[in-house]
């Protein structure tokens, strides 16, 4: 989404208030069954309320893949980010291989934030995300450099469960503890006799919550 109206704000949408009141109108109409007012303030020129507005359709059931896919093109990385947790809450299998597309593009966003959500997303589609979206998330997980993002990413790939992605699970092993627990975990998803190994590993792990999840996923398995 970009550009501007005559009035120089996106979508053309009225501007009433103060930035902060047409915010608490959206999350209003969220909670009020509102969604001609929601769908307004989705075109806001404050980001603020945009995002406000898009999480409100989103409550109310009333979001579309027009609309998802113009805020995950949104300016503003806010924006964006909720767009892609509401991509992930949506669950719709109407979605259109357009949003997966496009929350396959967030994975590449300037914004570590809005890339950790995006991943988080793509988890939540589960095996409907197609090779584009999981060769994203292994790349994701081995090489950006926000730990956060390939923590993201892991979970995700164990939510996916994709066989050929076992390698970039079995080499989160190596990361930071949150993401070598993140990665335990994941391995659950693989009927892979490498899987198992690598949770046995994770039995002598430095990391004692690693060691734990370890611990309690073989005993269940």
């Amino acid at each position: 989404m970009s550009g501007g109206g005559p009035n120089g704000h996106l979508g053309g949408a009225e501007v009433d208030g103060s930035p902060g009141n047409r915010r608490r109108r959206a999350v209003l109409a969220g909670h009020g069954g509102n969604v001609a007012g929601a769908r307004e303030l989705s075109t806001d020129p404050d980001p603020a309320v945009r995002a406000a507005a898009l999480g409100a359709l989103g409550r109310l059931g009333a979001l579309d893949d027009a609309i998802v896919l113009g805020a995950l093109d949104d300016p503003d990385a806010d924006v964006r980010r909720r767009a892609c947790a509401v991509a992930g809450r949506r669950g719709d299998p109407g979605s259109s291989a357009a949003v997966l597309g496009r929350l396959v593009r967030a994975l590449d966003d300037s914004e570590p934030s809005v890339v950790e959500t995006a991943a988080w997303a793509l988890g939540e589609f589960g095996a409907r995300c197609g090779p584009d979206a999981v060769g994203g998330l292994c790349r994701v997980a081995g090489t950006h450099g926000s730990p956060l993002c390939r923590e993201a990413a892991v979970a995700a790939l164990g939510a996916v469960g994709a066989p050929d992605t076992l390698d970039a699970v079995l080499a989160a092993l190596d990361d930071t503890a949150n993401i070598r627990r993140r990665a335990a975990i994941a391995l659950v998803a693989f009927d892979d006799p490498r899987a198992d190994e690598g949770l046995r590993r994770c039995l002598a792990d430095r990391d004692w919550q690693v060691r734990q999840a370890a611990e309690e996923l073989l005993a269940e398995s």
